[in-house]
């Protein structure tokens, strides 16, 4: 089944849920206008059915070839490839000065969302591709990227990130890889393990962005240094020179995204890959935190995404598929209309729809934090954005699971019989939860980086934004929906919000590790509550006026479905929260028995 880029949804979120007029306003976004947005994403939406869905399936029946180091990607992937960079979607917020779109981050997740839930597969490369031109740009000298930037935006290179090792996993402070100096530029030395298009044969050139040690380097996080590792090595003219000392050693066999080549690569088996040093040495994490965070909005994306394809395919299904009397039916009719299903559909589209307006705030966020020329506002904005990443990141793609575990029951046996597709989305949806740091570590950094790192503030400001849309539903008088109860169920959010976070602050020890991710699991809920709120307002005022539409009207009951299905559990995550701890850490490993 193709899938349908929601583009009207997108936009209504874009344009009554995040200010796009507003962000067009930003210094460098002048040219982001409504219908500037509106048209790209119509584009956007046709590369993603004509070309990149078609392509999902291919790719996961078909996999990968490799040969003697070398990766062989799956029928019409290199078409489909050159195609996307020459339409310009390689990199839409790289500046123009560099050859990029320089369209809003906000207007990019939308873009991501797309095609990731087209291809999620296929998609991975140019996102990587998008962080590597993030750090290149932000951190690299004048020289470095002279050199490589503007390929990299082009498209004509790839790029990578090349974190951690076979030792270290999660743990990056246990990394080992070296790098020796040699005049001016370093020797690398290492293996590096789980690496996202590492090797393929889309592109001349991949670009790996490398952490590793300098010989002097102190131990710890605080001894780390990026570099800038090319598969082929640049001439002073920009042509490719020779092959450089790094080697795919082997490329793994996968549950799902089985056209991503997860590769492990071989850094100086023969003396040493030539590196360059990007900016100071002993401070590349932070410098690969700007691919990592990129990296991690977009997975939330791609959780989106998958959740949106699940959900359109499964819907489809329910349509087409007549089984048994429904109570509207005597006779045999189509399965959406039993309840059950259309409990399960809704709880897909709802939560789909909440995780949307959450990441495009981050996104939108992201947009005033890098331009906004008031200090505050810029500091307010990045709060927020270092708020919510971890958020979005882990309950976008937590649901997306879920969601596609429901799209797989809605097709009854049906979906575990691969033929119908719904299996796949399950999946490649599962690795979304594990990738650029699992749900456990993104709840850490939400409770650790950013809730006890400001004390509260970013959360409680939001609880504030939350309380404000929860009096301006109350203060509704009109009949498109119950106001009273929905201004009740937001600032009810905000309160667990608010709970939860002072809950956190006042814990010494690590009872707040313990329930983390429930404490993410609520964020999302209630958070999401809050963006349905906020459309509720937007979607029921164009109801009133006269000028809404079915999609508004269908809006209202997704909205009212949300808050009656889906925020209860957030309290009892609450209850779990402050309740659970002392259970969790009672248990040994002994306890466990594992299996004797």
């Amino acid at each position: 089944m193709t899938y349908n880029a929601p583009i009207e949804d997108m936009i209504f979120v874009l344009e009554e849920l995040c200010g796009l007029k507003d962000i067009a306003k930003l210094p460098g976004l002048e040219d982001a206008t409504p219908d500037m947005v509106a048209a790209i994403l119509e584009e956007a939406g046709k590369f993603a059915s004509q070309v990149l869905s078609p392509l999902n399936v291919v790719g996961d029946v078909e996999g990968l070839g490799f040969t003697k180091g070398a990766v062989t990607m799956p029928d019409g992937w290199k078409q489909a490839y050159d195609q996307l960079v020459g339409m310009g979607w390689n990199a839409p917020t790289a500046e123009g000065e560099h050859g990029g779109m320089g369209l809003p981050a906000v207007v990019n997740a939308c873009i991501q969302e797309i095609f990731q839930g087209a291809n999620a597969a296929y998609q991975l490369c140019p996102m990587l591709t998008q962080g590597a031109i993030e750090a290149v740009e932000g951190f690299a000298s004048p020289a470095l990227k002279e050199i490589f930037l503007p390929k990299l935006v082009s498209g004509e290179w790839t790029g990578t990130m090349n974190l951690t090792e076979p030792q270290a996993g999660s743990d990056l402070a246990a990394i080992r890889s070296k790098a020796e100096p040699e005049g001016d530029r370093f020797l690398i030395s290492g293996q590096k393990i789980f690496i996202t298009y590492g090797e393929h044969d889309l592109t001349e050139n991949i670009i790996h962005l490398v952490l590793a040690r300098l010989p002097d380097a102190p131990e710890g996080v605080k001894g780390i240094s990026l570099f800038v590792v090319p598969k082929y090595l640049v001439n002073a003219d920009g042509s490719l020179g020779e092959r450089n000392d790094v080697r795919c050693v082997s490329i793994e066999h996968k549950l799902g995204i089985h056209a991503s080549p997860t590769c492990t690569l071989a850094f100086g088996d023969n003396g040493g890959a030539v590196g360059y040093l990007v900016g100071a040495p002993n401070v590349g994490l932070q410098y690969m935190f700007a691919m990592m965070n990129n990296a991690r909005l977009n997975v939330g994306l791609q959780g989106v995404g998958i959740a949106e394809q699940a959900s359109q395919h499964a819907t489809r299904y329910a349509m087409e598929r007549k089984q048994g009397v429904t109570p509207e039916d005597s006779g045999s009719a189509a399965i959406i209309g039993h309840p059950d299903v259309r409990r399960m559909l809704g709880l897909m589209k709802s939560r789909t729809e909440a995780a949307r307006i959450l990441a495009y705030r981050a996104a939108r966020s992201l947009d005033f934090a890098q331009r906004s020329e008031d200090a505050n506002e810029k500091a307010r904005h990045q709060r927020r954005v270092d708020l919510l990443i971890p958020v979005v990141k882990g309950w976008s793609t937590e649901l997306a699971v879920e969601n596609a575990s429901l799209g797989l029951q809605v097709h009854g046996g049906m979906g575990y019989v691969e033929e119908t597709g719904a299996a796949q989305y399950l999946r490649d949806a599962r690795i979304t939860t594990i990738y650029e740091g699992t749900t456990g570590i993104q709840a850490l950094d939400l409770i650790g980086r950013k809730i006890l790192r400001d004390r509260g503030k970013a959360a409680f400001e939001i609880v504030r934004d939350m309380r404000a849309t929860a009096l301006v539903l109350a203060d509704q008088e009109n009949l498109a929906a119950d106001w009273s109860t929905l201004s009740g169920i937001v600032g009810g959010s905000a309160y667990l919000i608010e709970n939860a976070t002072n809950w956190i602050l006042q814990q010494k020890g690590p009872e707040a590790q313990a329930v983390a991710t429930d404490v993410l699991e609520l964020f999302g809920i209630a958070l999401g509550a809050w963006a349905m709120g906020d459309a509720a307002l937007h979607a029921g005022r164009r109801i009133e006026a006269g000028t809404g539409s079915s999609f508004h009207e269908a809006k209202m009951k997704t909205i009212k479905f949300y808050m009656a299905n889906v925020v209860p559990h957030a309290n009892a995550l609450s209850t779990i929260i402050t309740g659970a701890a002392p259970s969790i850490l009672n248990l040994r490993p002994n306890d466990f028995g594992a299996g004797s």
